[in-house]
């Protein structure tokens, strides 16, 4: 996983400064903001350089500006802090891995030892960290990734798996034969937000149908705008 060191440097960092007790609520929000601002800056740094980008010659947006809100509410005591940073920084293989893994913990099938998501566990995720999980993806991507986003194309494909499938870009051809491309091994999916069509991500396995993809984007969460709404401080 790229960009592990600068994340993890600043976690520590931000676990140091809690541990000393000498920081008010209000300077402790303050204390993290500036090391996950750190954590952005070293991040995009390793970014550019990887991408062989002088860092004087570096467009704007590709720089990661955004402030990483530092309250992300969860039931269970999901630490999202990680997928705030992956996102903001543009790591979209780590952010969608992240995802799929805290779902896997939220719908208990971690508990039940096992690393993917049944359908019937999918009414188990609490609305709160759906929520959460959510606002990042659709902050991050300018609105352009996310289950509600998919949940739109669902409904123009009217429920067509196949349509649904080539609207987000979840399919290639080889040849002239069409089919789903892979995440296994070299993964044939876009992590880029600028390159990929609206709703490419998160992914979400069919392996086992399509059961978990409909329980997902049917989730009670989506029944309202409710979702938007940032936590107050």
């Amino acid at each position: 996983m790229r960009f592990l060191f600068p994340i993890a440097s600043a976690m520590a960092l931000a676990l140091l400064a809690t541990d000393a007790g000498a920081f008010s609520p209000t300077a402790l929000v303050g204390q993290q903001r500036r090391v996950i601002k750190q954590t952005v800056a070293l991040a995009t740094e390793a970014a550019m350089a990887e991408s062989g980008v002088p860092p004087e010659t570096a467009d704007a947006t590709d720089v990661a500006e955004a402030v990483i809100p530092t309250i992300l509410p969860s039931d269970v005591g999901m630490d999202y802090i990680p997928l705030a940073t992956m996102l903001a920084t543009g790591q979209l293989a780590e952010a969608d891995e992240f995802t799929r893994n805290a779902l896997i913990t939220l719908a208990g099938s971690k508990d039940a030892g096992r690393n993917f998501v049944y359908w019937t566990e999918v009414k188990k995720i609490p609305s709160t960290d759906l929520a959460t999980i959510e606002r990042l993806w659709s902050k991050f991507s300018g609105g352009k990734f996310g289950y509600t986003v998919q949940k739109k194309k669902w409904k123009q494909s009217k429920g067509d798996f196949e349509v649904f499938c080539r609207k987000i870009g979840w399919t290639t051809t080889d040849g002239e034969v069409e089919r789903k491309k892979r995440w296994f091994g070299a993964s044939e999916f876009t992590y880029d937000v600028k390159k990929a069509p609206e709703g490419h991500l998160p992914l979400t396995s069919a392996l086992r149908g399509t059961s978990l993809i409909k329980e997902l984007l049917t989730h009670p969460v989506w029944e309202n705008d409710d979702w938007k709404k940032e936590p107050e401080n």
